[in-house]
Order: structure tokens, then sequence, then C-alpha cells
């Protein structure tokens, strides 16, 4: 298996609710450094899994909706805990609507996979993999 691995970050507040949550559920800010992997099993025409270029940009386009943003107001995310958890896989999943829509090239249509880490701090981080 092949993958390539392009990083990011965004900046954005939020808020939680369930007392599992402690502090959390005060208006607090987060600093998310992103890391989305993109795998195949073969190499496309070119070597490579996917344009480094085309998944920057696409990372970065899909992380522009959330930064400086409170996700508590955000509409899509109405009445929902923006946990880290939840987040890459929002991440994780928009990243595949643009494969299959091509924004990442006709090669990426062969990825078999992707996964979104989304650091919370330097000792927390979470991870969402999923099949395309």
């Amino acid at each position: 298996m092949f993958s390539i691995t392009v990083r990011d970050h965004f900046m954005a507040a939020h808020s939680f609710r369930g007392e599992v949550f402690g502090p959390a559920q005060r208006l607090h800010g987060a600093t998310f450094t992103v890391d989305a992997t993109f795998r195949r099993t073969t190499l496309d025409a070119d070597n490579i899994v996917v344009d480094i270029g085309l998944a920057t940009q696409e990372l970065g386009a899909v992380l522009g909706e959330f930064n400086y943003r409170n996700l508590d107001d955000h509409p899509a995310f109405e009445g929902i805990n923006t946990s880290t958890e939840f987040l890459a896989k929002v991440i994780a999943d928009r990243l595949a609507g643009q494969v299959h829509s091509g924004a990442l090239g006709e090669g990426a249509r062969q990825l078999s996979g992707i996964s979104v880490t989304l650091h919370e701090s330097p000792v927390a981080w979470a991870t969402y993999e999923r099949a395309l």
C-alpha cells in the first residue's frame, strides 16, 4: 500500500454539551493540525499516489470553511458536539467528495482510502479512516 500525507491547520471555537466534557462545555478555542493521508495499492501512470499540490490545495479549501469560525454557529453542525473525532470524519468525507468530483485529478479516482488525523494538542489526536 502506498500513501502520501499533506498537512494544514485551522483555528476554531466551539463548546460541548454533556457533563462528560467538564470545562469544555464552555466556549473555547482550538488550533487543529490536520494530516490527510491518501492511499492506493498501486501507483498511477506518473508513479504517484496523488498530486501533492492538488491534495494540499483541496485540504486547505475544506478547512477554510471552518477556519476562524465558531463551529457552534455553523449551520451544518447545529446541535452537534464537534469533537475532534467528529471533525476528522467530516473532513475525510469532504475530501472523499473532492476525489469523486475529480478535483484531485483523474488519477485520484483510483485511491483506495483516506485517513484524516486532527491533532488537538501535542499529546492528543484523533483519526478517521474511510475507504473510497
